[in-house]
Order: structure tokens, then sequence, then C-alpha cells
């Protein structure tokens, strides 16, 4: 799933975060402040974005967001492992994870700050 090509000319400012961290409210809080969506307009759009992603990854389709990064699903082989407390070996299960890769836009912008 590829979404967009080019960044839109949206600016969004993030000055009133009270946490290191960027909400999904605070997304949907965006788009009602500097687009005019209402707010249940806001939340369902942030909402519905999010869902397409992990809807993509669940099937095993790669999200490609241009300008941001790509989100793939990559199969871990099974391995063995051992508990720290005791030691003792335990084996650790194939399972399926999310790897991020930030695109080389996302990269020279944060260097640049």
């Amino acid at each position: 799933m590829t979404l967009g090509t080019e960044p839109e000319a949206f600016e969004f400012t993030v000055d009133s975060l009270e946490t290191q961290a960027l909400t999904k409210a605070q997304l949907a809080d965006l788009l009602f402040e500097q687009i005019g969506l209402n707010k249940r307009e806001s939340k369902d759009m942030v909402d519905a974005f999010f869902e397409r992603i992990v809807q993509s990854l669940v099937a095993g389709e790669d999200v490609k967001l241009s300008g941001f990064g790509n989100f793939q699903v990559r199969t871990k082989a099974p391995r063995p492992g051992r508990n720290p407390r005791t030691g003792e070996a335990i084996p650790i299960e194939a399972r399926r994870v999310v790897t991020f890769h930030a695109s080389s836009k996302l990269k020279e912008q944060i260097q640049g700050s």
C-alpha cells in the first residue's frame, strides 16, 4: 500500500504538546484546528488511516508512506533464548514482527533539526 507521492502543502504545528509523544487524539485535533474538519470527522479520519495501515500489515503487505518511510512485516525464525534471571534455556518461537525504515527525506530532516 502506498499513500501519496508528494508531501502536501499542509504545515502542522504541534506547540501545545504536553508529552514527547504525538497521539491519535492530537492528530485529530490538528485536523480540526488547521483543516476545518469537525471533531468527529477528524477522529474518524485518523482512525480510518491507522486501521487501513493495520489491515495491510496483517495481510502481509508493505506500507509505504512517501517522504516518511516504509513499514514491513517480517517473519523471525525460531531461536534458542535464555531466561536472564535463571539462565535457563528457553525456546523462542517463530513470530511476525513489524519493522520501520525511515525514508531518506525523513532522515535528512531529523539530522537537520
